[in-house]
């Protein structure tokens, strides 16, 4: 409980004054709370109160109301050797406007470019990712969501969805070819980002790239559209491709989102590229999962050989065997499937709900020292999936990372979770009571 109330305006008095020219920018922070700690230490050195040149830069990009910071923002102080104390605003969207932490510290994000989908849940959110596959597939090439083909251009999609969002979420965008522009091509694309969405907003996904390179990302594209080899067959250059693919944005100044990150072995690597987000990807991988058990029980129960050519087949479907595998012994893919659930935890609490990755990702984030960095968790469907992400978030375990994680989903799907079956019966009761008033 407060018992004491401090804010700059108590530093004021006839020894301590505001700098004149920047009044009007100071006045927006004055009224906020101070430490009684910190108010002590400072009336004793304060002379004057201003504002940094960043602060004031920030407020006029995003033409903020009088008395207001914009969300998506902190503000830190700083004193300087000369008595001149500067407010200062620091990018970080656990904030709401004037300063005021957002309502849980774990935040939310809409996996989305559909701007009609967007803006019921734009007041609820803190971020925004997309790709290529949503932007183009998803929404501008999709008649049913670009309602009379109004948006034609990803950057005609991207500056509304910039504009109903406002200041306070990020906005990871995605680069359309990692493989085939040079490094200076990609820093223009990035670059264009930031001119459209504001050097505080951006943040650009970078993907993980695995065997695919510019020599051969054209088979995913022609013919059965398979990669040749197998996910395993990397090469150093290749592999690490999107690692310095993000270093060298970080060094031009951009955050990046590091994405297609399904196995938690991928992390530790990850964070060496110091990215903004790293991400567990949570659908596929768990319904993979499943199917591969169901199918090994199914076999242990009769011995019937079709179970493991099922997950065999789900093999070659979902990359993890390539055609040149096609020969590869039936018990060899059933000790492939036991090696995975094994390494996924997935008959025992740690890993049978498909969040061993997560579980083991915020781990990681206790041996790390880039405190900015959060956890996109992401990829989810069906009744469970995030119900079971927020049992995990309230667990003794996690309550000290939980201001780290970011839950990103289609806006429909979080909707869905605002909802329950009671909530039908008691506006029965409720509508029913009201439509009968005298």
């Amino acid at each position: 409980m407060k018992t004491v109330s401090c804010t700059l305006n108590t530093l004021l008095n006839d020894d301590v004054s505001l700098i004149d020219d920047q009044k009007s920018d100071v006045s927006r922070v004055l009224d906020f709370d101070l430490p009684l700690g910190e108010y002590d230490f400072l009336k004793k050195h304060v002379k004057k109160i201003g504002v940094t040149k960043e602060f004031s830069k920030v407020i006029s990009t995003f033409k903020t109301p009088e008395n207001e910071t914009p969300e998506g923002f902190r503000v830190e102080y700083r004193l300087e050797s000369n008595g001149i104390l500067r407010a200062d605003l620091i990018r970080d969207i656990s904030y709401d406007k004037n300063g005021k932490k957002r309502p849980t510290n774990v935040l939310f994000s809409a996996d989305s470019a559909n701007p009609y989908e967007v803006k019921p849940i734009s007041k609820m959110i803190a971020n925004l990712t997309c790709n290529p596959g949503i932007i183009y597939d998803l929404f501008i090439n999709n008649p049913k969501a670009n309602i009379g083909n109004q948006f034609k251009t990803r950057d005609e999609v991207m500056e509304e969805i910039g504009r109903i969002l406002g200041p306070g979420a990020d906005i990871s965008v995605e680069l359309n070819d990692p493989f085939g522009k040079s490094d200076t091509e990609l820093l223009e694309e990035a670059e264009k980002f930031k001119e459209m969405l504001s050097e505080y907003r951006v943040v650009i996904k970078v993907p993980h790239t695995g065997p695919v390179t510019n020599a051969n990302v054209s088979e995913l594209l022609s013919g059965n559209k398979k990669l040749g080899k197998s996910f395993t067959d990397v090469t150093t250059e290749g592999a690490f491709r999107g690692h310095n693919l993000a270093l060298m944005l970080k060094e031009h100044g951009f955050r990046v989102n590091f994405t297609l990150m399904f196995e938690p072995y991928q992390t530790a690597l990850a964070l060496q590229a110091k990215p903004y987000f790293v991400n567990s990807f949570i659908r596929h991988r768990l319904m993979q999962s499943e199917s591969m058990e169901l199918n090994l029980k199914q076999y242990n129960a009769t011995g019937d050989l079709k179970f493991i050519k099922n997950i065999q087949d789900m093999f070659f479907e979902k990359d993890y065997l390539n055609m040149d595998q096609t020969q590869m012994d039936l018990l060899m893919v059933k000790k492939m499937a036991e090696d995975m659930l094994r390494y996924r935890h997935f008959d025992d609490p740690e890993g049978s709900d498909g969040l061993d990755s997560v579980r083991h990702n915020l781990r990681l984030f206790k041996n790390t020292n880039l405190d900015d960095t959060r956890l996109i968790i992401c990829s989810m469907e069906g009744e469970l999936n995030y119900p079971d992400i927020d049992k995990l978030l309230v667990e003794k375990e996690f309550e000290d990372l939980v201001h780290r994680v970011v839950i990103t989903a289609e806006p429909k799907y979080l909707a869905r979770f605002t909802s329950c079956n009671q909530v039908v019966s008691y506006q029965r009761r409720f509508m029913n009571a009201a439509n009968g008033q005298k």
